[in-house]
């Protein structure tokens, strides 16, 4: 691999666009009411194969989250807005949240799976 160019590395790259919605807390009141219903959304975009990935963020050192990430499979901008604004949080107001296109490249997942026991890690 010391003999390949920069360009080379990055041609077999997997260059895979994904769409990140970071939220923060727009206001205080209203979240546990609304919980269930967003994580029950979500859990429905995991299902339908569009959510890759979600939970909250945290700063360096603390316990309490101060916002959110979703990690979402999107044709473009457009449609991972529109279902960032079907989230309950967002659509009752309680969320504010960007959009940004990222861009995959490099990573690896490790995947256990037991036949013995019909169970799967993710490592």
């Amino acid at each position: 691999m010391a003999d390949q160019t920069p360009e080379d590395l990055y041609a077999k790259m997997l260059r895979k666009p994904l769409f990140v919605i970071t939220t923060t807390p727009a206001r205080g009141p209203g979240i546990q009411e609304v919980l269930a219903e967003h994580l029950d959304y979500q859990v429905a975009l995991e299902r339908a194969g569009t959510l890759f990935g979600a939970g909250p963020l945290f700063e360096e050192g603390s316990d309490v989250p101060y916002g959110g990430m979703i990690i979402l499979r999107a044709r473009d901008e457009a449609e991972a807005r529109t279902i960032a604004d079907a989230d309950p949080f967002h659509a009752q107001g309680l969320r504010h949240y960007t959009v940004n296109r990222w861009l995959m490249n490099e990573g690896s997942m490790t995947l256990t799976i037991r036949y013995s026991d019909q169970s799967a890690v993710i490592g």
